[in-house]
C-alpha cells in the first residue's frame, strides 16, 4: 500500500492531467459533433468553437487540479492566462492542419479524423502547459502590484 501511495504522489500531476485532459477532449469532441455534424457547420468552424470552449474548461481544471498554480497578482494571473491561450493557440493551428489534411485532402470521416487529431493535440498541450505555462515558480516570481 505504501508503494502504491508513493507512485500516486510521484505521478499525481500526470494522472490528474490524464483525467482532466480526457474530460477536456470529451468537451472538444461533443462540441465538434454538435456543431459540425448535428448543426451542419463547416468542420473548421465547428473545430474552432470546440477549441474555444474546451480551452476555457482546460484552463480552469489545469490551473487548479493539475498544475496547482497560485498567482500572487492580477498581472501574474493575466500572464498565465495569456500564456495558456497562446500555447493552446499553437496547438489549434496543429489541430486545424490535421483536420484539413484528414478531411479535405484525404477525404476521411470528420469524427474519425477528430479522434486521431485529439491524441496529438492532448500530448502537445501537456508539454506546452508543463514547460511554458505552469512552470513551477513562474507565478510566484511575479511580485508586482495590480
Amino acid at each position: 500500500m505504501k508503494q502504491l501511495r508513493q507512485l500516486y504522489f510521484k505521478y499525481q500531476d500526470v494522472l490528474a492531467y490524464l483525467i482532466f485532459g480526457g474530460l477536456t477532449t470529451l468537451v472538444n469532441l461533443v462540441v465538434f459533433y454538435v456543431t459540425a455534424t448535428l448543426w451542419g457547420w463547416n468542420y473548421q468552424v465547428g473545430n474552432v468553437w470546440a477549441w474555444f470552449l474546451s480551452v476555457l474548461f482546460a484552463y480552469v481544471t489545469n490551473r487548479v487540479w493539475v498544475f496547482h498554480s497560485h498567482y500572487t497578482t492580477m498581472k501574474a494571473l493575466m500572464s498565465e492566462i495569456m500564456s495558456f491561450f497562446l500555447a493552446r493557440g499553437a496547438t489549434l493551428i496543429m489541430d486545424m492542419g490535421i483536420m484539413w489534411i484528414g478531411v479535405s485532402l484525404l477525404q476521411q470521416n470528420e469524427m474519425l479524423t477528430k479522434l486521431v487529431d485529439q491524441v496529438v493535440v492532448v500530448l502537445a498541450n501537456y508539454f506546452f502547459s508543463k514547460w511554458f505555462v505552469f512552470k513551477k515558480g513562474k507565478a510566484s516570481s511575479v511580485n508586482e502590484q495590480d
